[in-house]
């Protein structure tokens, strides 16, 4: 004797499923912890404002050389 299937019980975990799949995927390409932007953001404008702050020619033209 076979089993009885609640078809709308069925469909609806089979999209779970294929919404937790597309989601897992969304966050392996995109997702990153707030803090890890943040870190990476500060770091490249200590970066930035290493190298400015070290050139020898001034950019400004209304600085006086």
């Amino acid at each position: 004797m076979t089993n009885v299937v609640n078809l709308r019980m069925a469909r609806k975990r089979r999209d779970r499923a294929l919404k937790e799949q597309a989601a897992s995927e969304n966050r392996a390409l995109h997702g990153r912890p707030k803090a890890e932007r943040q870190r990476d953001r500060i770091e490249a404008e200590r970066a930035a404002d290493f190298i400015d702050g070290h050139r020898r020619d001034r950019t400004d033209p209304q600085e006086p050389r």
